[in-house]
């Protein structure tokens, strides 16, 4: 058994020191982690902007608003035009008399 073999046996707690350096760093890491998430959520609720919900709103109104106007023009075209000359095409088409 080598020198190191026998200073492994006499010093079972270098094993120790390892694995609590490594919890160590993986905690540091880990507050680190998790103060930056902190603060990009703070930044987050900060932003006073509001600017992609406006723009989002608009666009939806401004659906919204052709959207009626496209189908108040289609029910005028239908009632005034369309269903009156079919009703006229309709009755003549069942109209053996005459």
């Amino acid at each position: 058994m080598g020198q190191a073999g026998r200073l492994a046996c006499l010093f079972p707690f270098d094993q120790q020191k390892k694995e609590e350096t490594i919890l160590k760093k993986a905690m540091i890491q880990l507050r680190g982690r998790a103060a930056c998430k902190v603060f990009q959520i703070r930044q987050a609720l900060k932003d006073r902007s509001g600017e992609g919900f406006v723009d989002t709103a608009i666009k939806i109104l401004m659906a919204v608003v052709i959207g009626a106007l496209v189908l108040a023009g289609l029910y005028a075209l239908f009632d005034e035009t369309v269903l009156p000359t079919l009703t006229r095409r309709v009755q003549e088409m069942f109209n053996y008399a005459g």
